[in-house]
């Protein structure tokens, strides 16, 4: 016997009288339907529900897997966006606003990632990193290694900036520094890049450290950066920073292959 409930929507008028001849039809069949059957059919739709939670969860986790890319201006951030997308040469010029795509890492399992660029203008790039940080899976930190000498100071700022940010460190479990430009003959290698931050950012961390602190007693105390009375080594951070040579312009001339094997290889590894 079909509910009153049933009953009252199937006799109404208006959408329900609509619908009268599709809820006599499924009354009927209800009524005539095996229980053994019935139940296989409400073990189906479970399972169905299941898939579809299961694709929106997957769905979700996939926007999650976002990679910021940030540096200096000219630091080749941009170009090496455009390479690891299309693998081809392209002008850039300096961005003043962020630029996302999805990137199909080389591995066997068919990820992918979110890659965002970000602004590198002094004035911008803090900004748009407090929009994107929470959401981030992992940071590529461009470093141009042909400028290194003369903006080494610009850069561990920055970088001091993005490490010291407890939010970041917390969500972002995979850190690469990208030295980029080894095309040119003047590039300092990745291990001296390595040796200069960590220097730069000692030397940051005891200035900030002695700076007078603020009145607000409510404002959290600074995070602290490396481990207290040592040397300031990346490998005392609560993540793990790795770091890379590459070459966004290649070798051969703006038409030939970029130098990014191994930037590809990291990005399929946290993928």
């Amino acid at each position: 016997m079909a509910s009153p409930d049933l009953r009252r929507v199937a006799d109404g008028g208006g959408a329900g009288g609509t619908f009268q001849p599709y809820l006599d039809s499924l009354r009927q069949e209800l009524q005539r339907t095996d229980p053994m059957v019935f139940s296989v059919v409400v073990a189906l739709l479970a399972v169905l529900v299941t898939l579809v939670f299961w694709k929106l969860i997957r769905s979700r986790r996939s926007s999650q897997r976002a990679v910021l890319l940030l540096g200096l201006c000219d630091s080749g951030k941009t170009l090496l966006f455009v390479r690891l997308l299309t693998g081809l040469y392209r002008d850039t010029q300096t961005s003043i606003t962020d630029s996302s795509a999805v990137y199909r890492v080389n591995n066997n399992r068919g990820n992918s990632l979110t890659l965002i660029d970000l602004p590198g203008h002094e004035s911008l790039r803090l900004q748009f990193l407090e929009r994107f940080k929470s959401s981030a899976r992992a940071i590529v930190f461009v470093v141009d290694s042909a400028a290194f000498q003369r903006e080494v100071k610009d850069v561990a700022e920055f970088l001091y900036q993005v490490l010291i940010d407890s939010v970041g460190l917390k969500n972002i479990p995979s850190f690469l520094i990208a030295c980029n430009k080894q095309d040119i003959a003047m590039a300092k290698s990745a291990k001296l890049i390595q040796q200069q931050l960590e220097k730069e950012l000692n030397t940051l961390r005891v200035t900030r450290s002695a700076a007078p602190s603020t009145l607000d007693s409510s404002s959290p105390a600074p995070a602290q950066l490396g481990k207290k009375g040592k040397e300031f080594e990346f490998s005392q951070l609560p993540l793990r920073v790795e770091f890379l040579e590459c070459s966004a312009k290649g070798g051969r001339g703006d038409a030939g292959p970029a130098d990014i094997q191994d930037l590809e290889k990291w990005l399929a590894k946290i993928a």
